[in-house]
This record gives structure tokens, C-alpha cells and sequence, in this order.
């Protein structure tokens, strides 16, 4: 019993030593709590506005979790790129005060607008943005990546931006004031939006010359018995030497909402004609007239009077699609009236033609 206990307080003894003489870790460095530069910064003008968007940091450059405030600084330099310091402090956010716009995204998105001076808008100035987020102790890794914005100025938005439907689809109908003054490697030009409801986001349709006065335009590409949301927004293009090609938007005009439901019958038919025949063959007589234009015409319908009944439908249920008809059912010595009624897709009807005349002779060879 006594040779037991003495083995195991041996054992004891060796693993109390074994744990003891454990190779120690190299020691840590105190951390510099300094976040990560911010690598997704972009920057959007419209108009007078600047909407700069970022991911914020969440870990430090010894990758450590940050735990502790900083300060997001917004930085705008005018003129060069790229930029070493912040220069102008645009403004300064408290991290407690950067709310995610976009939560669902698999990184924090948050966002600040800069509204620009109207000291600064010139056709040859540009500015730098970058953002810097520093600690406690006003230290940071550096600057984040780096975004230029031209500094042209845009044209106000159109005024008085209405709709008008008519048979041929939507007229657009505005007002525009005179453009900023000309300058070389600038040329101003105006953008129509439209986005079908419930169907996604607004895209150009058309972009025309900026022309002050009043202006119309048709949309030629819209789809009958659809509702569509339109705008329309300023653009300032720039092709200036040494510099790429740009672009800067000017502000939008309200939206306008349009249903665009079909009530719009099909021109009236024109230019009947009626003409009988009868040589080596059973009598008749042949309808024809101009054929209709319009894209969501269906066919026609052909209605016969004579000078004791009133107008009924001879040309079948079935709508007629060429502009001609042949009335086989015709008696020696009547006179017979025709007239043509369009008829379109929704089954809008026109009025009925100008009505064309023919008569049977008594005697029918």
C-alpha cells in the first residue's frame, strides 16, 4: 500500500512538472486599434447632390473585432487625384450613427449625402472623395479607396412634365428653361424614364438635345393597357481634353403615372368603291377600299342597305382581313349601299364609311 501512494504522488509530480515547463507564447504587441480603410466607397451626383455609399469597417488591421466608437470622417479634396490627407472634412459620424441602408446585404452598407455648394459647380473642377475612420485617438490605417466627381453644372428639370393619350399611345408635354451657359466639351441633353408599374425600376427610353421652351415627344414603345410611372432628368455630358468622357444628371422632374387603356377606335375607312360585274359568270358586286394603318387593327366589317331596309351586316361574323369583299347575293334592278366599319384588337369600332353605291341591271347578261 505504502509502494502505491508513493508511485502515484511520483506520477503526480511528473505531470505537474511536464505542464510546468510548457514553452511560454511569444508576447503581443498592444493593439493600434486602427479599422480597416474602407475599400468600397462610390459616389453618385444628381443634380446638386452627392450620395456617397461604403461598407464601415468591423474589424482593426491586427484583425480584431471592434468594439470600441470611431469616427468616420467624409473627405473632399478639389482638383487632384489621387489625395494623400483628407483635406476639407466634409463631415464627421459618430460610428454610433451610421445606420445600415441595405440590411439584407452579407456587408453592412451605409450611406451620406453631400450637398454641394454652389461656389464649387464649374465646368473644369472636379472633386476627390474619400472616406478615413478614426479611432479614439484620432489615428486611422489611412485613406479608403478613392472616387472623382465632375463639378459641371446641369440644367434645371423641366417644368409643367404632363401626359396626353391619344389613339397613336402617350405624348410627353413639357417646359424647359434655358440650359447653363455653353462652354467647349459640353453639351447638355435631357433623358425620358418609364417603368412599367410593379415591373422593376425606371429606364431610359429616349435622350434628346435639352431645348428650353416647350417640347413634346411620343413614345413610340409602350404597350397598350399597361400603366407606366415617367420622369424626366437633365444630363450634362462632358468630352473635355485629357479627360475621359463623363456625365453628371441633373435633378428629376415629378413622376407621372399613366394608364394607358385602348378607347380609341380605328380611323373611319375611306375611299369605297363599289362595282358590279356579271360577264360569263353570276352577277356581283366588288367592295374595295384603303386599307387601315393602324398596328392593332383586327379587320373589318361590310354593312349593305337598299333603299326599303336599313344597314345590316353581310360580310359574315367572321372579320374581314383584307379591304375588299365580294356581295354575291344581288337581284336585277336593286341598288344596293355599303359602308366599312375597323375594328381593332380591343374591339373598338370606327364609325361607319362613306357609304359607296351600286346598282344591278335589270337586264344581266
Amino acid at each position: 500500500m505504502t509502494k502505491k501512494i508513493i508511485l502515484l504522488a511520483v506520477c503526480c509530480c511528473v505531470l505537474a512538472l511536464g505542464v510546468g515547463c510548457a514553452a511560454p507564447g511569444a508576447p503581443q504587441p498592444p493593439s493600434l486599434r486602427l479599422a480597416l480603410a474602407v475599400d468600397n466607397l462610390s459616389a453618385v451626383r444628381k443634380g446638386n447632390r452627392v450620395v456617397l455609399t461604403w461598407s464601415p469597417p468591423t474589424e482593426t488591421t491586427d484583425h480584431q473585432l471592434i468594439r470600441w466608437p470611431t469616427t468616420t470622417r467624409i473627405c473632399r479634396v478639389l482638383n487632384q487625384f489621387p489625395v494623400n490627407a483628407c483635406g476639407e472634412v466634409v463631415k464627421e459620424i459618430d460610428s454610433g450613427d451610421l445606420a445600415s441602408v441595405a440590411p439584407g446585404a452579407r456587408r453592412p452598407v451605409v450611406s451620406f449625402e453631400d450637398v454641394l455648394p454652389s461656389a464649387l459647380i464649374s465646368a473644369q473642377e472636379q472633386a476627390t472623395y474619400a472616406i478615413e475612420v478614426v479611432n479614439q485617438r484620432g489615428r486611422s490605417a489611412g485613406l479608403s479607396n478613392q472616387v472623382r466627381i465632375p463639378l459641371a453644372p446641369t440644367a434645371p428639370p423641366p417644368t409643367g412634365f404632363h401626359i396626353k393619350l391619344d389613339a397613336q399611345g402617350p405624348l410627353l408635354l413639357w417646359n424647359a428653361s434655358s440650359t447653363p451657359p455653353a462652354a467647349s466639351g459640353i453639351s447638355y441633353g435631357l433623358r425620358i424614364y418609364r417603368r412599367t408599374r410593379g415591373k422593376g425600376e425606371f429606364g431610359i427610353i429616349s435622350e434628346r438635345p435639352y431645348r428650353s421652351g416647350e417640347n413634346e415627344v411620343r413614345d413610340s414603345s409602350f404597350e397598350w393597357e399597361q400603366e407606366y410611372d415617367y420622369k424626366l432628368a437633365p444630363v450634362t455630358v462632358l468630352t473635355l481634353p485629357g479627360r475621359p468622357a463623363d456625365e453628371v444628371e441633373g435633378g428629376d422632374t415629378e413622376v407621372v403615372h399613366l394608364v394607358a387603356h385602348d378607347v380609341f377606335p380605328p380611323a373611319v375607312p375611306s375611299g369605297a368603291q363599289a362595282v358590279f360585274s356579271s360577264v360569263g359568270q353570276k352577277p356581283f358586286i366588288d367592295l374595295t377600299w384603303a386599307p387601315n394603318t393602324e398596328s392593332d387593327l383586327a379587320g373589318y366589317v361590310v354593312y349593305r342597305r337598299t333603299a326599303r331596309s336599313a344597314f345590316v351586316v353581310v360580310s359574315g361574323a367572321t372579320l374581314l382581313k383584307a379591304p375588299a369583299w365580294r356581295d354575291t347575293d344581288v337581284h336585277r334592278g336593286e341598288k344596293y349601299y355599303y359602308t366599312v366599319v375597323a375594328i381593332d384588337l380591343r374591339g373598338n369600332r370606327s364609325a361607319q364609311s362613306t357609304p359607296a353605291e351600286e346598282s344591278v341591271p335589270l337586264e344581266v347578261r
